[in-house]
């Protein structure tokens, strides 16, 4: 379905001029526009017909190049979608500000039924892990499978690490931190970033690193930047604190869609030890655990990542099938 075909938003009168979005090779943007939300999507083209669709939600401060690797990994297993949440990555800002997980659940729900692709295999890392697990227990009908890569469910003790990104939650604190730290370039903070999020930051390419410095040098210019990070920060903290049928584990437990949880061992942000309570929460899953991987495995290790979405597809393929036949027979 073309963006021309739903209710659009003009993006060029959101967004400031600034330098394009990296399109990597294979891959195209386009944009898909709501009353309210303008979305960009980063795809590539099936390598053949009739392949299952899925969709790759990024974390905070991330972007749909996060899934970049991982979706070429894909080719020819899955028609990959990644959607820059409202405020990140090349889409503007929400019109009512809304950046809770269940707004930028919301917005994937938005997507889905107006694509009408589902049900997809749907993706998400960190934040993007909090919204597709409230996504696939309020709209099962919409998920065949879930893959989250440390997701961010709530913990009672947080890793002291994972602080300072809590703190932006805070008011104020995202307009102290960019006076305090307005002398950096944009090299120092990506050097920051990859050292709080990578099992082991010597991983990335000097490529890798010059294209992540271009992206923070663009995203820099955007006068909305810091409040997209800090309201979705302050997102995470109030879905936190929710209790009861919207509380996130709760949720995670109302969850049909076979499940692969990736947690990494060097994982600054997502506690390792968190691990087995989500194994144990999601009542279909299966758990990959990478002893040197940091909080986004999927960057780290596309390549085994992907092995292990192949063995949860091929199980769950197998498992349908299996239903059909059963099914056929009975009712013969």
């Amino acid at each position: 379905m073309s963006s021309t075909e739903l209710p659009s938003v003009a993006t060029a009168n959101v967004l400031p001029k600034v330098a394009p979005v990296r399109v990597a090779e294979g891959e195209r943007l386009r944009s898909v526009g709501f009353p309210g939300i303008t979305l960009t999507v980063r795809s590539r083209p099936p390598v053949r017909e009739g392949l299952p669709p899925a969709l790759f939600v990024h974390g905070l401060g991330g972007s749909s190049q996060n899934w970049t690797e991982l979706m070429r990994a894909l080719d020819g297993v899955v028609e990959s979608e990644a959607v820059d949440l409202p405020g990140f990555g090349d889409s503007p800002p929400p019109d009512d500000g809304d950046y809770s997980v269940t707004g930028h659940a919301r917005a994937v729900i938005r997507y889905l039924d107006a694509a009408g692709r589902g049900p997809v295999h749907l993706f998400g890392n960190s934040l993007g892990g909090a919204v597709t697990t409230r996504v696939a227990a309020v709209r099962p009908d919409l998920v065949r499978t879930l893959t989250l890569v440390s997701p961010a469910l709530p913990e009672l003790r947080v890793q002291r690490s994972a602080v300072p990104t809590a703190l932006l939650a805070l008011p104020g604190v995202a307009a102290l931190f960019t006076r305090i730290t307005k002398g950096w370039t944009a090299e120092q903070r990506v050097r920051g970033v990859l050292a709080l999020c990578y099992g082991d930051p010597g991983r990335v390419t000097p490529e890798g690193l010059r294209h992540a410095v271009e992206e923070m040098e663009r995203r820099l210019q955007l006068p909305y930047f810091w409040d997209a990070m800090a309201r979705s920060a302050r997102g995470i903290v109030d879905a936190y604190t929710l209790g009861g049928q919207h509380g996130l584990w709760r949720q995670a437990e109302r969850v049909l869609a076979p499940t692969l949880l990736v947690y990494g061992g060097r994982d600054q942000l997502v506690g390792f030890r968190m691990a087995q309570k989500a194994a144990r929460a999601f009542r279909d899953s299966r758990l990959l655990t990478l002893p040197e991987a940091g909080h986004v495995a999927m960057m780290e290790y596309p390549e085994t990542v992907a092995t292990a979405f192949r063995d949860l597809l091929a199980c769950t393929t197998r498992a349908e099938d299996g239903a059909v036949t059963t099914t056929e027979t009975k009712r013969s």
